[in-house]
């Protein structure tokens, strides 16, 4: 039996997390993360600002969206850990076929094809991020 009021109590169908923050992308140059999701990418840079000492943390989002893209340093334990990463980042647009020629001609390392499999799966594509982190793209 606990001690504490009924009402300090979560029931297990409700959650105290009301949104997801962001996703952090671990990279080892931030300035030319930076440039790519903000200047090929598009998405606007919301947060630049140092903390811990040498570290910087960045932030990046598309317009008006919520949730962010962290583009932070690895963990200094953890130097491995940047680069060649599948994120589980899925971006959503309602041009893909306009997407996918814009990133081919600025030279992004894209899918070759729009996979398209029919309903109910959304044309997409992957796409690697400079230090070949893969994400994914949706209509």
């Amino acid at each position: 039996m606990s001690n504490h009021p009924k009402e300090d109590v979560v029931p297990q169908t409700q959650t105290r997390i009301n949104k997801i923050a962001n996703v952090v992308v671990p990279v080892a140059d931030q300035d030319r993360a930076i440039e790519f999701y903000v200047d090929t990418l598009g998405l606007e840079k919301r947060v630049d600002l140092p903390f811990g000492g040498e570290y910087r943390w960045v932030e990046v989002a598309p317009e008006g969206a919520d949730t962010t893209v962290a583009l932070a340093p690895p963990p200094p334990d953890h130097p491995e850990a940047v680069g060649n990463r599948q994120t589980g980042i899925t971006l959503q647009t309602d041009d893909i076929e306009a997407l996918h020629a814009d990133l081919k001609a600025a030279g992004v390392d894209v899918d070759e094809e729009i996979s398209r499999m029919g309903d109910p799966v959304p044309p997409m594509f992957w796409f690697r991020d400079p230090e070949g982190n893969t994400l994914l793209v949706v209509q």
